[in-house]
């Protein structure tokens, strides 16, 4: 079972943009808010001057699976929210990838949680399928 669930689109550096914007709509169509957002490039410039490729990390969150979790454990805040990324690789192709929930909370003992994951890593797939079908035709 892999950390990520991904694709890679064979698209050219300037869908970046179009890509985020994408991902962003499929994630919000199911029931999904971006809590934080970090610019990897931009701060990692800003921050000790190096380049990197596009990089960002979109922090989802859907409020009645994580109310749900929270319920069931406080101390899954720590995991929260669902780290969603897109980034330019380095054969210029453009990767969308979630965090598996399945494989992030295998590591949690409590009753409810498993099968909680296993919801969200079912939208999750959803979501990374659809933006892969908004550019594949």
């Amino acid at each position: 079972m892999s950390l990520v669930i991904t694709v890679e689109l064979d698209l050219d550096r300037t869908s970046f943009d179009e890509v985020e914007t994408v991902t962003r709509s499929k994630l919000a169509e199911h029931g999904f808010g971006i809590l934080t957002e970090i610019d990897a490039q931009a701060t990692l410039k800003k921050k000790i001057d190096v380049d990197i490729r596009p990089y960002k990390i979109l922090g989802a969150c859907n409020p009645p699976f994580a109310h749900k979790a929270i319920e069931l454990l406080p101390e899954i805040g720590a995991l929260l929210p669902c780290n969603v990324i897109i980034y330019e690789n380095e054969k210029g192709k453009i990767v969308v990838s979630a965090m598996n929930p399945d494989v992030a909370m295998s590591i949690v003992n409590v009753d409810g949680i498993k099968e909680l994951a296993s919801s969200v890593t079912e939208i999750l797939n959803k979501v990374i399928r659809e933006v892969e079908t908004h550019f594949v035709k």
